[in-house]
């Protein structure tokens, strides 16, 4: 017999020589075969061993990315709960000294209004950068607090949409004409106008209220003062060599004032227009339906309007229930073009510009005036009848009488208004 030869072989040359022909390649063959049968036999093993080995480690990393995903929903549930109770305990906590918050927020807001009032007169062209601090700091405090109230949807709003843009220009682009002339409208267009159609109100004793009259207000006085006191603006306005004031360089085209000062702005509205309606009527349509206590500037209107019943309620009627929300778009829309057209001779005359100022500060100071005297002390009133319903009856402290002194003055000031 042949020795050292591999199954893979011919025979030997003694066997090939004894066996027959057509047996022999019979053998060969048979033999040929069942070598190639057991290389891919072992190739299929190998594969299917290689294969499993993937497959159960894509297997174990899904496991992984699953538990993962679980303990950070977890933990992250766990979180929302543990702020959510420190703001319920800081809420309490702030309702008990209620009346000492109220008088240090009403010396900060004073102090801080005369402050500005201050720098306002003394460095007009650096009060800009008073305005960016300010938006910065407190804009993202305000959506905290609103987050937890479930008013955050008030932050898509147009005043904040354009503030946004006020920021990018002040601090990016201060030397961009166009872009100052779109934020000029804005400022002094649905913003200032929105300062007095709404009634906001200068409450010193409010950090919510100041800050939603210095969103409306500070940003025509920034560009006010860029507009008409700023050095910068001087020296364009007034050539060298010359003795009177000159125009604003390009006052000249009236064009180009339209263009930038409506057409621009208005496309700019518009584009904030289609996206507010994309976000809250069709992206977060469920959300809002599921929860009622969830607020947006279209909620708030219309529970007002409807429990008022007054004009606005009716005229957005006008088309059925269903169709309420385009006619809200639509009011404000006619809104926004009636306000950014009146921008046009606010920006060409200062006289004007100085006046419609006052007239912004004087409503938010006279708005102030009314919810102090006429709102704030039937808030308190119900406080304390909410108060004397939760708790069990105790001998009446000397507030307590004082607010019961209050509520039969007010009574009997509406009865004899009455006759």
């Amino acid at each position: 017999m042949c020795r050292g030869r591999s199954r893979n072989t011919d025979l030997c040359p003694r066997i090939k020589q004894k066996t027959p022909p057509l047996l022999y390649h019979l053998v060969s063959g048979l033999r040929k075969r069942k070598g190639t049968m057991s290389s891919d036999e072992t190739v299929e093993e190998t594969n299917g061993d290689s294969f499993g080995k993937v497959k159960q480690r894509f297997k174990d990393r899904s496991q992984k990315v699953v538990q993962t995903k679980a303990i950070m929903s977890k933990k992250a549930v766990q979180t929302k709960e543990m702020l959510s109770k420190q703001a319920v305990k800081i809420a309490k906590q702030a309702e008990e000294h209620e009346r000492f918050i109220n008088k240090v927020t009403h010396l900060l807001g004073v102090l801080g209004f005369g402050g500005f009032c201050f720098l306002l007169g003394a460095r007009p062209h650096d009060i800009h950068y008073v305005y960016c601090l300010f938006y910065i700091i407190f804009v993202p405090l305000r959506w905290i607090y609103y987050r937890f109230k479930k008013w955050h949807y008030y932050l898509l709003d147009f005043c904040y949409y354009a503030n946004t843009i006020f920021l990018v220009d002040l601090l990016l682009y201060p030397k961009n004409e166009k872009l100052f002339m779109v934020c000029f409208s804005f400022a002094e267009g649905p913003l200032a106008w929105a300062l007095i159609v709404w009634r906001c109100s200068l409450v010193f004793n409010s950090v919510d209220k100041i800050v939603s009259v210095l969103i409306h207000l500070l940003p025509g006085l920034v560009f006010f003062t860029i507009r008409w006191w700023n050095p910068e603006s001087f020296a364009a306005m007034r050539p060298e060599g010359s003795s009177r004031r000159a125009s604003w360089p390009y006052v000249e085209d009236k064009s180009y004032l339209l263009t930038w000062l409506f057409l621009v702005p208005l496309g700019a509205y518009t584009l904030w227009q289609v996206l507010y309606f994309l976000i809250v009527n069709v992206l977060r349509r469920q959300r809002l339906l599921r929860d009622p206590e969830v607020m947006t500037s279209y909620r708030e209107l219309s529970k007002k309007a409807q429990k008022a019943n007054n004009i606005w309620w009716r005229l957005s009627g006008l088309l059925g229930d269903q169709n309420r929300m385009f006619m809200y778009i639509a009011f404000q829309t006619i809104f926004t073009v009636a306000t950014m057209a009146l921008t046009v001779p606010i920006f060409l005359s200062y006289k004007l510009h100085v006046i419609f100022q006052i007239l912004k500060i004087s409503a938010a100071i006279w708005n102030g005036g009314s919810f102090l005297l006429e709102v704030m002390p039937k808030q308190v009133i119900l406080k304390e009848k909410k108060k004397a319903e939760i708790q069990p009856a105790q001998p009446q402290r000397p507030q307590d009488q004082s607010l019961v002194l209050m509520e039969n003055s007010i009574e009997t000031n509406r009865s004899t208004e009455a006759s």
